[in-house]
Parts: C-alpha cells; structure tokens; sequence
C-alpha cells in the first residue's frame, strides 16, 4: 500500500479508446434489440416528422457524398426523436433507368446481347438493382442511421409504379400530357431523350465554328428597290440579284446540323448593314458586329446600306451545299450581337429556338440523324456520316469547295454531355411524351414561394429554373423502367389514352408490377369493352424518365394520392403516418434541377401544391485543396475505409462511423465541404477529446448514488452547491440553449464549436483543472467531493444527450457505462436535454470571468516560471495579490463570502499553495507583474495592480502534492510511512477512503 491508494481516482470500464470497429456494431446491436428506433418513430408523444428521402441511384458502392446526405438526415431524424416526435424515416432507391440497363448488357456477351428478349432484360435489371439496394443499405446501417430497413421504399415496386401511373394519368386527364415532334436533348451514346437534369457540362469542350454565307437568290419588292438605289440590283431585276453578289452571312458551332438548315432567322428590331467585301460581292451582317467582323473574317466589310431586321424577312436564299432554297425569317430576343453575325441558322429539328422560330413562320421539322447520331438520306451527300465523329470535317470542306466558308476555328463553351456515358448529346427532333409546364406554370411558381428554401438562394434558383424551363420531355426509349400506357392505331397512329385504360393498366401495375406491359399482349393489356378491338392497336414501347419515376414518391410515399392505390405499408396502422406535404427535403444543390423539381411539378399538376414544406441543400464534397475528388487524383476518400480501416492499419486506421458523422457536424455543408485525411486526423481528435472527457467524468463516478441525500443518495441539492459548481451548471444550461437552437436551425457546425469549447475550456481547462483535488484528495464521502460529483453526474447525462445525433454511437456507450441505475435502457430514451431553471446563476458569469482572466494571468506567469527552470509544478507556488481593481475586489469578496470555502477558495482555484492578499512581498519573488488585470503580460508598471509569484512556504504533502506549514512524518501502514499536511491526516483519520482506481491521478 502506497499513498496513493488512498486517493478516489478514475473507475470505470469506459476506454480512452473506442475500439470503434467492433463497439459500434455492438451498440448497433443493441438498438435493434431494444427496436429503439421502432418504438420511439411509433409511440413519441409528440407529432409526426417527416423528412423525406430522395433516392440515391441503386448503383455503384457509397461515396462521402452519400455520407455526407444520409448523415445530415439522420442527425436530423434523431434530433427530432430526442425531441419527442415520431420521426419516421422511409429509406429510398431509384431503381430504374439506363445505368443499370447498360450494367446488365455489359455483363453479357454478344451473342448473350443479340438473343435477348426485353422482358429477360428487365428481370436482370431488376435483380441487379435490388443487389445494390442491399450493398448500399449495409453501409447506410453501419453509418448509425436509423430507418425503416426493412421497409424502404424502391422505384421497382409495384405499388410504387402504380401510384406513378396514377401521378401521370391524372396529368394526362388534366391535359398536361401531350405528344409531339420537337428537338430534345439526345444521347446517341445512349440512344434515348435525356431530361435537363440528366446533363452535365465539363470543361474543356471545343467545337469547330464556322462562318458561312448563304447566296441571296430572291429579293422582296421593297428591299429591292433600296439595293437598286445603291446600284446592287438593276430596276430590270430589282428583286432578283446576279449571282454571287450578295449573300446573308452566318455563324454556327454545329456545321452538322447545316444538311437541316431550312431558314436563317433575324432579329426585326436589329439594325443590319449590306457590306461590300469586293466589288460585285456583298454580305448582310449585323451593324454592332460589321467592325469586329472585318478583323475575324479579314475582310472590308464596307458598310453601303443600313436596314431594320424587319426589312430583311422575304429574302430568298440557296442553300451552298443542298438543292433547295429557304427563307429569311423573324426570330426571337435571343438573336442578339454578343457574337456571330447577327443572322441565324435556323434548323428547326435541331434546337429550340429555332423549333419555335419555325412553327411561327410555318417551316417544316427536318432531322436528318438517326437515334445513333448518324446522318440519314436527308442529309443527301453527308448521309452515313456521324455528327460527333466525322460529319464536321466532311461538311466544312464541302462549304470550302462550294466557296461558302468565309472562316473556320476552334470554339471553347459549354456544351451539354451525357451524365452516364460523359459523352456529347446533341438535339434532335423525334416524336415524344412531353409534360407542358405551361399549363401549370404560374402555380408551381406560387407553390415555391410558399416553401422555406434553405438557404434562401434556392428559392431564386428553382424560381429561375421553372419560370423558364420548357416542356418536360418524360419519355426514354429505353427497356428498363416504367411504361407509358400508351396504345396507337396501328393503321392511323391515332392515339388511345384515356381514363379507362388508364385505370386498367394501373390496376395490372399494382397487382403484378410493370413487367405486365411486357408479359402480356394488346388484348390483355386493353380495357375488357376494347379487348374484341385488340388487333388494331399497338402498345408503345416508350419507358417515363427517371425524374418522373422518382419525382412521384411524394404519391407513392407519402399517401399523396387521397384516391387510387395507397402506399403499400406506408399508412398502415401499425406504423407512424408519414405528413404529405413532408416537413422537409434535404438533397445536394443540383437537385433544384433534379429531384426537387420534377417533386413539385408532378405534385402541383395532380394537386396544386409543393410536396415539401422546406427545402434544405448541401454542397459538394471536394479534397483539402477545394478539388474534386476523382480516382486519377488519387484524392478520394472511400467512406468504408474511414470508417472500418483499410489494408495498412498505421496508414489507414479505422477511425469509425462516428468521426464520419462528426465530420459532417463541422463543416457549413450550405457550400462545397471538404475532406482529406488531414482534416480526418483532426476530427479523430476533437472525437477523442469529447471521449476523453465523459471518461472522466464516468470515471469519477463510480461510487456515487444520484438519488438525494434525503432518499440516502450522495446528490447535493443544487442551490446548496459551491460557487465552481454552480458556474458550471449555469455554463451546461447555456450550452443546451445553444446547442439546441443550432439543431433547429440546422447549424450543425455551430454545435461542433460549441461542443469542442464546452469539453476543452469549461470542462478540462478549468472545472477538472480545479476540481481534481475535490475529486482525489477529499475523503469520499465529504461534501466537498459529493458536490464535485453531483455536478458531474448532471453534466455527463445531458452531455450524452447534446451529442446523441451526431456521436451515437459514444452517446450510447456513455449511456451503457453509467456507473448507477437509470431508468432508462438508452440514451435516446431519455429525450433531448433540458436544464431546470434552478441551474441559471447569471451573476457568477462576471466575478467568474475576472477571476479566470486573472488565473489565465497566474498561469502565464507559472509557465515563465517553468520555462525558466524557477518552479516545477504549480503547486510549488504562492501568489500574492495588490492593487486589485473594483470589479477583481468584488468577484474575490463573493468567494470570500461563500459558505464553502473548502471548495471555493482562491489557492485552488488558482491551482498553487497560497494566495496572499495584500501585504509585504515575500522574502524571494520569482516573478512579478503590474497593470491592469485584463491586459497581456508586461513588465511595465501600470495601475496599482501587482502579481508576484514565490516558492510556496512549508514542504510538499506525499498524499495531495500541496506545499503546508505543518507537514509531519505519518505512518499509513506498518513499514509504509511519509510526510503528510494536516488535513491528508485528518483525511486518513476518518477514512475510509475508496479502492484504488484503474489509472493514475492524472496530477
């Protein structure tokens, strides 16, 4: 035995480590045991939350992305749930379209590829998706999230694709669906119509630009006449000029599409000047353009005639390269002289400007490109030529040859690709299902305005999206999704599409999944009063667009729908109902384009309302230098590895799912965040901090009972606590106001602040700090340690709750490790943390503040002391005080005046022996320090304030390290002996003390 066995140190089985890879799965364990996550989603007292989830993709292994999202909706699920609501979390997966269509074919041989039939497709299809379903759902799980796993809800179900077929057919009826020839985005990579949301821009596109002029073979009468004034036409043939003298010049970065050309379009409020390049040659460009185009086309251009745009309309040209003539004719706003010529080619089946500058001047849709990107007989001389490989090259030297290319060069701009393939889409006319966002425009635009958009800026940005958005192309010719129940005359094309074979194709969706459009002939398929009428029409073979797919699970999830096929499981008794409009959305900021869109526009067609109540966004996840994240950088950070380890435990530990989640608590996710391994070896820490603390407060507690002393427990009623404890309660219930109006508020980073400097400053750097001679030293069972303890009991408690939605799983085990009973089996059972009212002392915060200004002082002082070799410990020293300010006076005079001077008294709290006020200097000062309490060190004298510090008088006690007057020789036990202070030995008098804990005094 050894003094140190009379001291109350740390107990408790609570690791400095967390041991991470196997206690998680533990607790994770435990909750499913205890369904925790079932009963409180099901018997809260509170009201409903429901946060919806927007599908992730049912393909590829997760990313820090997916981290990043499931994490922040978790943290909010089980705030809600601490805060007593039943917050029900469907998880979802978006399951159809041509990823997982061309996973399956690339599987697959080609002679496997030739004999396969589509219903064979899409049973592969479906069973791949549901395998990636079950990959991502096990990384989900071993994140801490908390969902209805067993019940989630996938785009593939049959009574999720019945409630779709319901969102579409009620859009049908209202006359928002129609069909039409009209250029789309085209991925000939994927041979298939892709929406808005489906495209991505990289950087770095070139395109070959030209400019062409286009012989004028016909003028109109009153244009004529103005040519013939300056010479150019002769009165004998005043609309009709001579070969080669004039001609309208263009501009166009898609040479391919010139086979289509069927109209050069102007602006008729635009100023437009007939230029001579040489004599007998002339060219009509834009005014603002005639000077900087001199110096690109490097020719004259001398300015002869000024005109309106209007003027130009009539003007006949022949096409150089095609045998055929076409029209000037009256664009829109978007011709404009920011670049090119100010004339526009204009192929009504490859773009939308100038569709809708066509169909105004009644011009015919020309595509001559067929679903692959290649050039079809229309294109005459080009055709079997393809628009992306060959097609420019083939064309812009037949211009040359033709002597209409008056320049070629290379164009770098934005330019639309194929999210999947990453390849370049084009536009291109083809016969499709369109959505006409015209019809419901104006009460989408209403319905977003009464959403909170989080941050406000989303409100702009889909505001901006809708209001000029075109029709919402919705169908794919692809196999793998959705059909759209479409049947047409076989002899006519007339379409059939109405509410009774509507009903009876969603009636065959729900009872068998959408595989029966695919199984079953016509006859089957039509309504019975049609079926003798079968021969005569043919079902489509046209799937929806995924965003539709996955834009109506506010119906197929949320019970959307009042009529029709109910969400399977969703609204049983037996389970939480879940609020339609949902309380919240949370996705990536691309999702404005994306989920959020197609969300509120399929729900404000069927029922005039926004799906969502509040919209919250994040960034992206990038690297440490702001980069995004890619294997060829070899920065990317695989979530799995971070959190289970990887191959080289030293390179690559596993820090556990609970660093994951603490890094997105820290980052301002509203913008792009972070990520690196040093920004994870940083949160290692801070987490081990955090971990650090509740061990000691743990640890000190294992030989204290909650209950209050009246009921024979060792708790000290609140208002007879010490002046130190109550700061800290008050200082505990300041951080759950704040902490919990973060969680509302969504700041999580906020929360991350407010934790790091509740454990590091107010908890380790000053309460532990002067509470460890409290808490080892004391006998154990004196006031002076109950107090200690009883404080330390609240604080652990609501500590493990404030970080229960971030760090669950330490939550818990802080929970498991409680050294006494509570009633209840989790952390999460308890609630959120709240501080009763006896806890707010807002008069210490003042005195409290002098006080650590000045011990902030002692304890540079100290550290001089130390640095120059002067003093070891702090307890070596005394310090005497002079010259104390007014406020310093009045905080010292209210811990003079407590009635616990055993805890509150100056010398601890300053962590050396002696505090002397006032009076002589001691015989040796080692160091000395004037002027105002609150300023930085300085030896200049200032004020009447002085600091000096002295070695201690007396000799250090063996037992508590104090330096005493009245130390004397002590015998603990037969042949252990030392030199003890006066109240270690009235300490051991009364004894007992406590076993021996498991680590040092940490002293």
């Amino acid at each position: 035995m050894s003094y140190k066995d009379t001291l109350n140190l740390l107990q408790t089985p609570f690791g400095m480590r967390a041991n991470a890879r196997t206690r998680e799965p533990e607790l994770q364990a435990f909750w499913a045991e205890q369904r925790l996550y079932e009963r409180l989603s099901s018997s809260n007292p509170g009201p409903v939350f429901t946060l919806h989830d927007g599908p992730p993709y049912a393909n590829g292994a997760l990313h820090v992305g997916h981290a990043l999202n499931k994490i922040l909706k978790d943290i909010i699920n089980k705030y809600a749930l601490l805060k007593g609501r039943r917050a029900r979390f469907v998880p979802g997966w978006d399951c159809h379209g041509l990823p997982i269509e061309l996973k399956v074919l690339q599987g697959m041989g080609s002679e496997e590829r030739r004999g396969l039939t589509p219903i064979e497709l899409r049973r592969r299809a479906h069973a791949y998706a549901l395998e990636q379903v079950e990959g991502q759902k096990a990384g989900f799980r071993r994140w801490g999230i908390w969902a209805d796993w067993d019940r989630p809800y996938l785009t593939l179900q049959k009574h999720y694709e019945a409630a779709q077929i319901e969102v579409f057919g009620r859009m049908v009826l209202a006359g928002h669906i129609y069909r039409g020839l009209k250029p789309v985005h085209w991925s000939p990579s994927s041979r298939t119509a892709l929406a808005e949301a489906e495209l991505e821009y990289p950087d770095g596109h070139t395109s070959p630009s030209v400019y062409v002029a286009f012989p004028v073979v016909e003028l109109p009468a009153g244009l004529g006449v103005r040519l013939t004034a300056i010479g150019l036409t002769s009165a004998e043939a005043a609309t009709t000029p001579a070969a080669g003298a004039l001609a309208v010049a263009i501009w166009t970065t898609t040479p391919w599409t010139l086979p289509a050309n069927l109209a050069v379009s102007v602006n008729g409020a635009l100023d437009y000047a007939v230029c001579r390049v040489e004599p007998g040659r002339h060219l009509i460009v834009a005014t603002a353009l005639v000077e900087s185009l001199r110096e690109i086309l490097a020719l004259p251009l001398e300015p002869l005639l000024s005109l309106k745009g209007a003027e130009l309309e009539g003007v006949v040209y022949r096409h150089p390269l095609m045998a055929r003539s076409s029209p000037v004719v009256i664009g829109g706003d978007y011709i404009t002289t920011e670049a090119g010529t100010g004339l526009v080619h204009t192929a009504p089946g490859h773009g939308v400007d100038d569709f809708n500058t066509g169909r105004k001047a009644g011009l015919p849709v020309l595509c001559p490109v067929d679903e692959g990107g290649t050039l079809t007989a229309e294109a005459g001389p080009f055709a079997g030529l393809n628009v992306l490989k060959d097609a420019n090259p083939a064309i812009i030297s037949a211009l040359e040859g033709a002597g209409a290319l008056l320049k070629q060069e290379s164009y770098a701009h934005r330019y639309p690709y194929d999210w999947r393939t990453k390849k370049p889409t084009i536009f291109r006319a083809t016969e499709q299902w369109f959505a006409s966002v015209a019809g419901f425009r104006a009460e989408a635009l209403d319905a977003i305005a009464a959403v909170e958009w989080l941050p406000a800026s989303g409100r702009n940005r889909i505001e901006a999206m809708v209001r000029e958005r075109g029709d919402w192309c919705i169908s794919r010719q692809r196999t793998w999704g959705v059909p759209i129940p479409v049947f047409y005359h076989r002899e006519t094309g007339e379409v059939l599409l109405d509410a009774a074979t509507l009903d009876h194709i969603q009636a065959l969706i729900a009872a068998h999944g959408s595989d029966v459009w695919w199984e079953k002939e016509e006859a089957e398929l039509l309504p019975p009063a049609l079926a003798a009428e079968a021969h005569l029409w043919r079902k489509g073979t046209d799937t929806m667009d995924v965003w539709f797919d996955s834009g109506s699970s506010w119906a197929a999830v949320l019970g959307g729908l009042q009529t029709g096929v109910a969400p399977e499981g969703s609204q049983e008794p037996a389970f939480t109902p879940l609020n339609y409009p949902a309380d919240l959305y949370l996705e990536g900021s691309d999702q404005h384009r994306g989920w959020f869109q197609s969300s509120l526009l399929t729900s404000v067609a069927v029922n005039g309302n926004a799906p969502y109540k509040r919209v919250l966004t994040h960034g992206f996840t990038l690297d440490e230098k702001g980069r995004k994240m890619s294997k060829s950088l070899g920065n990317v950070v695989d979530p799995a590895v971070l959190v289970e380890g990887g191959k080289n435990e030293k390179q690559e530990p596993a820090y556990g799912a609970d660093v994951l989640r603490l890094w997105v608590s820290s980052v301002d996710y509203s913008a792009d965040v972070p990520l690196g391994p040093g920004i994870v070896k940083q949160l290692a820490d801070v987490s081990r901090k955090v971990r650090n603390t509740a061990r000691y407060l743990l640890g000190n507690l294992h030989d204290f009972d909650p209950r209050p002393r009246a009921e024979g427990g060792d708790a000290v009623p609140v208002a007879e606590l010490p002046l130190l404890d109550r700061w800290m309660l008050h200082r505990t219930a300041a951080l759950i106001e704040a902490v919990s109006t973060d969680f509302d508020t969504f700041a999580f980073y906020r929360f991350f602040q407010a934790l790091q400097n509740f454990c590091v400053v107010d908890l380790s750097n000053v309460y532990f700090d002067i509470a460890k001679d409290r808490l080892y030293v004391s006998a154990a069972g004196s006031f002076r340690r109950r107090s200690c303890q009883t404080v330390l009991q609240l604080v652990v408690e609501r500590l493990a709750g404030l970080i229960a939605p971030v760090l669950c799983h330490m939550a818990e085990d802080i929970w498991q490790n409680l050294p006494y009973p509570v009633a209840e089996a989790s952390v999460f059972e308890r609630g959120w943390p709240t501080a009763p009212a006896v806890w707010s002392a807002p008069e210490l915060l003042a005195p409290m503040e002098r006080i650590l200004e000045l011990r902030a002082r002692v304890n540079r002082q100290l550290e001089s002391c130390r640095s120059a070799g002067a003093l070891g410990a702090s307890l070596e020293a005394q310090v005497q005080l002079s010259g104390v300010d007014a406020a310093l006076a009045e905080a010292l005079e209210l811990l003079q005046g407590s009635p616990h001077p055993e805890v509150d008294n100056l010398a601890d709290w300053l962590l050396v022996s002696a505090v002397q006020l006032e009076g002589e200097a001691p015989a040796v000062v080692l160091a000395e320090n004037h002027g105002d309490t609150t300023s930085d060190d300085s030896n200049e004298s200032g004020g009447g304030f002085r600091l000096r510090l002295a070695h201690a008088d007396g000799e250090k006690c063996e037992r508590c390290w104090h330096y005493a007057t009245d130390v004397e020789e002590h015998t603990l036990a037969p042949g252990v002996s030392g030199r003890i202070c006066g109240r270690c030995r009235k300490i051991l008098a009364d004894g007992p003390f406590t076993d021996s804990g498991i680590s040092g005094s940490n002293r």
